[in-house]
């Protein structure tokens, strides 16, 4: 991977990669602000907030917005996380110039009509509830909820059906104020694509607008052992159990990604091949983390039936028992790499994955590695360093649990000893 990086004099940053073969571009605005950056009053602003810019500005009509898009066959969405939020479109090399209009209007001067406002208010609490509908959901806002306890990444995107309601238009414009500009704002394009010519662009186009970067309240989650339960008379029990994970630049991340390949990535994995296949108890299971500037968590989802909850939930303790003692073979350790290199190989073949790792890393503050040195990382990893991170992370003492399913409030405490 090659790319190239400028910053304008405003602070705005500008990274691109050049792929000659591609006569597309991907190409995101990155805003340096999520969830965890949102007052008391502002739960779930962030999110709304990508909604309404899409309404246009005094200059365009969401109609506009939409129809100019769509006349060049463009791709464009936005998507907001706890730590960022992007708007991006794919679209054809000769069309770059009229989609950077487009997303340079509506981020730079975004009209907030009153009515506008009050509509998409009823879309977002539409999603709210289409969330609240679906238990795999709910259940994993249980538990990020409850590893995050009192911490900036605590609150959920969508905010709640009350905080979207409440929100006033002073509300949103003042977040937009205080966290849209110039420098919290990155530019990531990847395709076909000149740097220079980007370069230029941008810079016609967002030169003028000002804005400092942006802070975060920055500290690691104190995690508690707790059991958050959303109960419900269901077919099938949701459950999370996991615990505080690794941070986002923690070296000891490439050994528990490797880990978390062995333990519940895939049909060959030991969490797969013991709850699934051996003993029929889920037909879904799978492991995941998630990785902060500050805090991380890590956790395993299952769904099965409410009887068979017990069985479940003491196969999965046993089996990250297990690998804490022992460790994880040669041969497991082969085949996740060889995976995971597989996987890699075909991520950065999409213009758009790239430009996703490109703006997310930069806002991240992590290193743009290329290729070579993420295999170079991968290939570093031994059984030892694989033990050691399931130690430190499965090992740990303390774990918390979402649940979605026929349970009383104490049910599953007993579940949190390791």
């Amino acid at each position: 991977m090659h790319y190239d990086y400028t910053t304008l004099p405003n602070g705005l940053r500008i990274i691109t990669e050049s792929m000659p073969s591609l006569r597309s571009v991907a190409m995101g605005c990155w805003i340096d602000t999520g969830t965890r950056d949102e007052n008391d009053n502002e739960a779930g602003v962030s999110h709304f907030l990508e909604h309404l810019l899409f309404k246009g500005s005094d200059k365009l009509s969401a109609r506009e917005v939409n129809e100019t898009l769509d006349a060049i066959g463009a791709e464009s969405n936005a998507f907001t996380s706890k730590e960022a939020t992007c708007y991006w479109a794919r679209l054809l090399d000769q069309d770059l110039a009229l989609g950077l209009d487009v997303l340079c209007e509506i981020i730079q001067r975004p009209a907030f009509r009153i009515n506008e406002i009050d509509s998409e208010r009823q879309v977002v609490v539409e999603e709210i509830n289409m969330n609240e509908d679906d238990p795999s959901d709910v259940v994993f806002e249980n538990f990020t909820m409850t590893v995050f306890a009192g911490h900036p990444l605590e609150e959920p995107v969508l905010g709640t059906k009350e905080s979207i309601r409440g929100m006033t238009r002073d509300d949103i414009h003042a977040y937009w104020k205080r966290r849209y500009g110039a420098g919290s704002l990155v530019v990531a394009a990847a395709g076909s694509v000149d740097h220079d010519q980007v370069v230029e662009m941008v810079a016609d186009r967002f030169g003028d607008w000002s804005g400092d970067t942006v802070d975060h309240q920055l500290g690691p989650a104190v995690v508690a052992p707790a059991v958050k339960v959303t109960k419900r008379e269901t077919e099938q029990a949701h459950l999370v159990i996991g615990g505080p994970g690794l941070a986002r630049a923690d070296e000891r991340r490439w050994a528990f990604e490797v880990l978390n390949h062995v333990m519940g990535s895939g049909m060959s994995s030991r969490l797969f091949r013991e709850v699934r296949e051996e003993r029929g108890l889920a037909y879904a299971i799978y492991g995941f983390k998630l990785a902060y500037a500050d805090s991380g968590a890590w956790g395993v989802h299952v769904g099965t039936t409410p009887h068979q909850t017990d069985t479940a939930l003491t196969v999965i303790r046993e089996e990250l028992a297990k690998v804490v003692e022992h460790g994880i073979t040669p041969e497991e350790l082969e085949r996740a790499k060889g995976s995971m290199r597989g996987g890699l190989a075909l991520a950065l073949e999409d213009s758009n994955s790239r430009m996703v790792r490109l703006g997310r890393d930069e806002l991240a503050g992590m290193p743009h590695l290329s290729v070579d040195e993420r295999l170079e990382k991968l290939e570093a990893v031994d059984l030892d360093a694989v033990k050691s991170v399931a130690a430190d992370v499965y090992g740990a003492p303390t774990r918390v649990m979402g649940a979605v399913g026929p349970f009383g409030d104490d049910e599953l405490d007993h579940y949190l000893t390791v």
